[in-house]
């Protein structure tokens, strides 16, 4: 079963909102349970279905707060300084080309910055070369340096991620799964990296 069909599960569209599974799950909970239905075998695997998908999805349905900022924000877009224009240069990294660069949520010191810059370029050596748990280690490490860094917590989401789907072509099923999810627990907002994850996933069930 993939993403899609846990949200199917709890009645709910792809990519919806830690709230509206909760209330989701409360409400079809309230319907099927065993004690509410006893003796109906098909009210209790549905009860058992939903409760599966719920444990999945909370883990890693996007949060409301971050959603409404997203959502309503109502500052202009900026220009991109010259001296960022090496951002160009780090596109290669994300999922895919199409998504748009993502802005600094905070200004870095230039010690900072050239922290980052050269962990940039390693990541994208150790990623080709498929060192996946040094790349983690990397990456990780920055993040907590630079917690507060929108850039890099996607490229930590997409270092789970691709560990998580080599992890699958070792057939170690229930460690990519967990680097899966924690790639969409990272960075939940990137729709091209929950069309990958879905991908992979789909890979995950075909190998049961």
């Amino acid at each position: 079963m993939d993403i899609a069909d846990y949200y199917r599960q709890l009645g709910l569209r792809s990519g919806a909102s830690l709230s509206q599974v909760k209330a989701s799950y409360r409400q079809l909970a309230r319907q099927y349970h065993p004690d509410v239905n006893p003796g109906n075998e098909q009210a209790k695997n549905k009860f058992i279905a939903i409760t599966e998908a719920y444990k999945f999805l909370v883990n890693i349905a996007p949060p409301d707060v971050a959603e409404s900022k997203v959502g309503n924000s109502t500052v202009p877009p900026t220009s991109t300084p010259p001296n960022r224009a090496v951002k160009a240069q780090r596109q290669a990294v994300k999922v895919t080309r199409k998504e748009p660069p993502v802005q600094l949520s905070a200004d870095l010191s230039a010690a900072e910055e050239k922290l980052k810059q050269e962990a940039y370029v390693e990541l994208q050596q150790l990623l080709k070369y498929q060192r996946f748990p040094r790349a983690i280690a990397l990456i990780e490490g920055l993040a907590q340096r630079i917690p507060e860094d929108l850039e890099v917590r996607q490229w930590q989401a997409i270092a789970y991620q691709r560990w998580g789907r080599h992890l699958i072509g070792e057939r170690q099923v229930d460690k990519a799964r967990i680097y899966l999810k924690k790639a969409l627990k990272t960075d939940p907002h990137n729709r091209a990296l929950w069309a990958e994850v879905e991908r992979d996933f789909r890979r995950l069930e075909q190998i049961y």
